[in-house]
């Protein structure tokens, strides 16, 4: 969709600054999507648009994942398990062809290209689940293509001024914010769940990598494991604990909701100061949007600056190649990852929507100026109907 509309469309930036862009948001730690929107905000208009541009982007979804922690014990949990979602899956693979496709076209373009990409899509495949697994792929891709010396950037790029505010403000707010959990757990403060829960989630928004799929499984351990174990058990401590059902359900529906799937937090927040009163549960989906973002938002804007400066020498041009096919062989890996799940076999009415599901997605992207949002609508009308 990126391409789609960024690329193609606004021609804000290009296919290769895109994937620059998300080869470089896949080594920090944090929400790789929201990361990439931050930049493109960042290179068309600066800090002021690039926040700007964040909150945007993540304000619907928290906005809806906020709101489930306080409707889900009005709502049947039987009814979200509804099939309109069920044609969402083979739409996602239809993007990804499309990317895919586009991608290959711009960066791979001779053998060791190839090579990479074949390599990169066959670990990922295999390696889906592990989080270091991206950038290390990244990192070896990097390498790889510094072997030849024929790679010679044509121009350098203009340095841009490094702005260490960002740096520090990240690491004091990760200080300060451990102290006062600690210190309202140790003194047991009226609130200190609240700051608990910054904490927390400040931490998992620093540290993080790999994505949702990594981030769900930690905070599953936080705060459905962890409150359950024999030494929180056995010392009676006061901990943030929310019910399994309760967290698996708001797992299940952010992977339906459009948005970063790391806006659970807003719900996971919510949840977590739930019996602490009305008021604390809004401060609550607060803290859980605020705390995981932020930390990736100055992470980005302050790596970046660092990471297009090093741009101008001869080593990093060449690593770029390499970068960018590992991101190639990463969508091709999700491709297939994501099909292993996808119903095509057989001779079932299902079976056949999915695959004309695929095809028309990646048909309707390539051929035609068909909204991507308007595909969105028409699979989950497909999922009501059928």
């Amino acid at each position: 969709m990126m391409i789609k509309t960024f690329v193609e469309k606004r021609k804000d930036i290009t296919t290769e600054e895109l994937m620059e862009f998300n080869a470089f948001c896949n080594l920090l730690p944090g929400p790789s999507s929201t990361q990439t929107v931050t930049l493109i905000g960042y290179k068309r208009g600066g800090v002021s648009l690039a926040v700007l541009t964040l909150i945007i982007w993540i304000l619907p979804a928290s906005i809806l994942m906020g709101a489930l922690s306080f409707l889900l014990h009005y709502i049947d949990k039987s009814a979200l398990k509804n099939d309109i979602f069920k044609y969402l899956q083979p739409m996602v693979v239809g993007f990804l062809a499309y990317a895919a496709y586009n991608a290959f076209k711009i960066s791979v373009k001779n053998t060791i290209t190839r090579v990479i990409l074949v390599v990169a899509a066959l670990t990922t495949y295999f390696l889906f689940a592990t989080p270091w697994v991206f950038p290390v792929l990244i990192i070896l891709g990097g390498i790889v293509t510094n072997f030849s010396n024929k790679r010679i950037p044509e121009y350098g790029v203009r340095p841009q001024k490094i702005k260490w505010n960002n740096i520090w403000f990240f690491l004091v707010l990760f200080v300060v914010a451990g102290f006062f959990s600690e210190t309202a757990r140790k003194n047991k403060w009226e609130s200190k769940k609240a700051f608990n829960l910054f904490e927390n989630f400040y931490r998992f928004g620093s540290l993080v990598f790999g994505g949702g799929d990594v981030l769900m499984p930690i905070m599953y351990e936080q705060y459905v494991v962890r409150p359950e174990s024999k030494r929180i058990v056995e010392k009676n401590r006061d901990v943030i604990r929310i019910e399994k059902n309760d967290f698996l359900t708001g797992a299940g529906i952010v992977r339906a909701i459009p948005g970063p799937v790391f806006s659970i937090a807003s719900f996971t927040g919510g949840m977590a100061l739930r019996n602490e009163g009305k008021n604390m549960q809004i401060l609550g989906c607060i803290i859980g949007t605020l705390g995981m973002f932020l930390p990736s938002a100055l992470l980005v804007l302050f790596f970046y600056p660092i990471w297009n400066n090093l741009k101008k020498y001869v080593v990093i041009y060449r690593a770029l190649e390499g970068i960018n096919a590992v991101v190639v062989g990463i969508m091709v890996a999700s491709f297939f990852y994501l099909m292993k799940d996808i119903s095509i076999e057989g001779f079932s009415t299902v079976n056949y929507i999915n695959i004309g599901v695929i095809v028309s997605t990646f048909c309707l992207l390539l051929l035609t100026r068909f909204p991507p949002p308007v595909i969105v609508f028409c699979c989950l009308f497909l999922g009501w109907m059928f």
